[in-house]
Order: structure tokens, then C-alpha cells, then sequence
């Protein structure tokens, strides 16, 4: 299923500190894709997909057997796991490893954002909480408004 390291060990909650304001309910993160999205697992046993690109938030599966049957096909693959977007990236050289995802510097949310051009190897854990930041912070606006990002370093840090 997950197109990283089997034996990747990914820590929940740190990875939805900055999403507990679109997902607080216990979930457990049973995949992931090679752009930081997640599939997660509630107390119920249904599987979620929390697109950190999109800012979005779905349940996808009753089960993680659903999960498992229907991320075998190859239109799941394509859709949840990106192949040919991955494939083009590792093309270009981008090779994301354990713990790291391939990001963006315009996160895609933004009419600007996603362009090939801009896709770099991130810290997985980072690039996941700077875009639950970043979605918190928009989340209320229609689409298609105008921000203005300013990245500040956080207290405490230099």
C-alpha cells in the first residue's frame, strides 16, 4: 500500500497537531502518499484521507480491508497515491525517503502553487503541520481570495 518504507513509523499525533481543528477525533495513520497526504484510521475502523494539499478532510473507506481492496486498483492508485505525479517528480530527481515527502514552496491551494518547478524534498512533519497552519488560517475565506503569506520564525526559536 504505502509507497514509503514499510517499517516507517509515523507519529499521529504529531503529524495532526496543526489538523485538530478539521479532524479532533482519535485517529491513527495507517498510510500515506509520497505528498504527505493521509489515510487515516478512526476509533470505528473507517479510513480517512486528510488532503494537506487541498485542505480537505473525507471519510474513503468503511474499513482498512476496503482501504487495502480499493487502493489495489489502479484508479485508486492513481487518484490517492499520485503515481504519475510521483513518477514525473522522481524523473526530475525528487526521491522522497523515510520521513520526508515531496512539497511545494507555493502550497498547491493557492491558484500559484504546484507547479512541477517548485516541488522540493520536505520534511514530512513539517510540511504537513505548515500546511494545517496554513489551511486553519484560510479556512474561512471563499475561494479565490487574496492573502498575503508572511512566515515569521516561532517564539523561542532562531
Amino acid at each position: 500500500m504505502m509507497p514509503s518504507s514499510p517499517s516507517e513509523e509515523l507519529d499521529s499525533e504529531r503529524l495532526l497537531s496543526e489538523w485538530r481543528w478539521l479532524c479532533p477525533q482519535d485517529l491513527t495513520v495507517i498510510d500515506r502518499n509520497a505528498f504527505g497526504d493521509l489515510f487515516l484510521s478512526d476509533e470505528t475502523g473507517r479510513v480517512h484521507l486528510l488532503d494537506v494539499g487541498g485542505g480537505e478532510f473525507s471519510i474513503i473507506a468503511q474499513s482498512i480491508s476496503e482501504f487495502a481492496e480499493r487502493s489495489a486498483t489502479p484508479e485508486m492508485r492513481q487518484q490517492w497515491f499520485q503515481e504519475s505525479a510521483v513518477k514525473q517528480a522522481r524523473d526530475r530527481g525528487l526521491v522522497a525517503g523515510r520521513g520526508q515527502c515531496i512539497g511545494f514552496s507555493t502550497p498547491v491551494v493557492f491558484a500559484e502553487g504546484g507547479g512541477p518547478d517548485s516541488a522540493y524534498v520536505a520534511d514530512l512533519y513539517e510540511h504537513v503541520g505548515f500546511l494545517g497552519d496554513i489551511h486553519r488560517q484560510i479556512a474561512s475565506l471563499p475561494d479565490g481570495s487574496k492573502v498575503r503569506l508572511v512566515v515569521k520564525q516561532p517564539p523561542g526559536k532562531l
